[in-house]
């Protein structure tokens, strides 16, 4: 072989592995751009459950159940929350939503007093955490997709300017719950009451916004229109009077319309950022963009009425919330009162709280909501929390000696 045509080889056959190499790295890059590109599809948080389903499952396998032993080391303010529970509890009008699936009126009753009387006990909390296990039965929620996916987000009661009666700077009114509104036996709108005595559907908020129809019936003037939605959308506020007095207002009732939200439009039309998805996003558009207020709050045809308050802001469960120790869930599917162990990486302390509010946006099993307290810091927490995690609540077992009513000696644990 001549030393040419031995070169003219070796050139191919190197023009052949770079071909070879570029064609495998146009293949690597391809197949990349599609593990980058690939997301995995939208979860449907608020996926209904299939009619009569309750939102909890009971767990059978030991090693399902969470250590709650680290959220075991943070007690402040449990105790007072389960007792506004049993508060609750105590009320005539309680046992109508009860049983709950196999839970009775009673089983849930005992459970939140042996709870509480556990929370004080002064045990450790490795001590306290081989009660819950040996002594309760534990339920898992199913989550938006049977497997047990929860999310989580936060609310707060914030403080706000406002006025009794309307000025040039307080213009924009919370309105008073109307006398023709009609409820049911168990709090569910019907309808506006007619006249000739039929009921009627109310009008959506933006028929309210432009008919003026509440004229006379206002409860508070504010300064800003953003402000008056994030009231309807917490549910209570603190309001400054000119005088410098802080007065409490808190839900009184709504017109019967579904929840809607406005960040998916305020996405879709380019205004947020799906990265930046919070309150305070949504407050600092609007402080700029005015004029564009009711074109996006119109889009939720839902419109709240309120009534003012003494004390702390109270739930549905007409009791006072605790910031980090009460949560808000669908109380169609989820037990009222109940006490539960909040699973999920947060910025802020949870752990164990207690079922005692519900929200327009807080529907189906996939949705639980969180309340960070009240003002700006709690806003702000509030504002940043959209996360998955897992909701579990918690009763003691049918067969315990606290459910049995034996006279025999107690556990020296609950001691």
């Amino acid at each position: 072989m001549s030393y040419a045509f031995a070169m003219k080889i070796k050139t191919i056959l190197i023009g052949v592995i770079l071909v070879i190499a570029f064609l495998a790295l146009a293949g690597c890059q391809k197949r990349s751009a599609v593990l980058i590109d690939y997301q995995e599809p939208p979860k449907d948080y608020s996926r209904a459950l299939p009619p009569g389903e309750l939102a909890l499952r009971k767990i059978t396998d030991p090693n399902q159940i969470p250590d709650y032993t680290r959220a075991l080391s943070d007690m402040d303010s449990l105790a007072e929350a389960i007792e506004r529970s049993l508060n609750y509890m105590a009320k005539p009008s309680s046992k109508a939503f009860y049983p709950y699936g196999d839970i009775t009126h009673e089983r849930a009753v005992t459970s939140l007093q042996e709870l509480k009387k556990l929370v004080t006990s002064g045990l450790s909390p490795k001590e306290m955490n081989e009660v819950l296990r040996e002594k309760f039965d534990t339920y898992i929620s199913v989550g938006c997709d049977d497997q047990g996916t929860v999310l989580f987000t936060g609310y707060y009661t914030p403080i706000f300017n406002g006025s009794p009666t309307s000025t040039d700077r307080f213009k924009y009114p919370l309105y008073k719950s109307p006398a023709d509104l009609v409820k049911g036996p168990d709090g569910t709108i019907l309808g506006r009451k007619g006249p000739d005595g039929k009921i009627q559907q109310y009008p959506s908020r933006e028929e309210i916004q432009t008919s003026n129809i509440f004229a006379g019936n206002e409860l508070v003037w504010l300064g800003d229109p953003f402000e008056v939605y994030i009231v309807h959308v917490q549910g209570s506020a603190k309001i400054r009077m000119p005088d410098g007095k802080i007065e409490s207002i808190g839900y009184a009732a709504h017109n019967g319309w579904e929840y809607k939200s406005i960040v998916p439009k305020m996405i879709a039309d380019g205004k947020l950022s799906q990265k930046n998805i919070n309150l305070k996003a949504m407050i600092g558009y609007f402080m700029v963009h005015r004029d564009e207020v009711d074109e996006y709050i119109n889009q939720n045809p839902r419109f709240v009425f309120f009534r003012t308050e003494d004390g702390e802001p109270r739930g549905s469960l007409n009791e006072p919330v605790t910031p980090f120790r009460t949560i808000a869930t669908d109380k169609s599917i989820y037990p009222r009162a109940m006490f539960s162990f909040v699973s999920v990486d947060l910025d802020t302390p949870v752990g164990f709280a207690l079922d005692q509010d519900t929200g327009g946006a807080i529907r189906a099993a996939g949705r639980c909501d969180v309340y960070m307290g009240v003002g700006d810091r709690a806003g702000e927490l509030a504002g940043g929390t959209y996360r998955e995690g897992r909701l579990y609540y918690l009763f003691i077992k049918p067969d315990s000696d606290q459910m049995a009513g034996k006279n025999g000696q107690e556990d020296t644990k609950l001691k």
